[in-house]
């Protein structure tokens, strides 16, 4: 096995068992909630002037997918949508009250599973850090590239 199989691999498998050392809590903490409403919600609730447009680009979705999911979180009472003042043909999304709760409940268990995992992240050195961050970086450009060159994105 070459060394990026082995990179792969392990980088699949460490995935895979983050997810499900946090499925149980994450479910059982949000229960009645889908991943992808869940992070809906963090990435409007950190991104002002979140649109479907935005959503999609973000998600790797359809507009039509992200429409779907909004319309979802609308009738749970999770989101609503605004227009600007100087802008009517533009819908964006906020949450609310209720949003903000499911907000503050996934953001709570991250930092939990952060804290479980410190021990290991203090190992790290800066240099490490700042390796591991420059393949990511390095790796994520080569993927927009191929995306781009697939023309994989946002469809109707």
């Amino acid at each position: 096995m070459t060394k990026e199989e082995q990179f792969l691999m392990g980088f699949r498998n460490l995935y895979n068992k983050m997810v499900r050392l946090n499925k149980d809590k994450m479910e059982d903490s949000l229960k009645g909630y889908k991943a992808s409403e869940v992070h809906c919600i963090e990435y409007i609730e950190k991104n002002l002037d979140s649109n479907v447009t935005i959503l999609a680009e973000f998600f790797y979705m359809t507009r039509g997918a992200i429409s779907r999911l909004t319309k979802k979180l609308i009738k749970k009472g999770l989101i609503e949508s605004y227009q600007k003042w100087d802008n009517k043909k533009e819908i964006y999304f906020r949450l609310t009250e209720q949003g903000k709760e499911i907000y503050k409940i996934h953001e709570d268990l991250h930092k939990e599973f952060q804290e479980r995992d410190k021990a290991v992240f203090e190992q790290v050195t800066d240099e490490q850090f700042d390796s591991m961050l420059s393949f990511l970086e390095t790796y994520n450009s080569h993927l927009d590239a191929e995306m781009k060159k697939q023309e994989i994105g946002i469809k109707s």
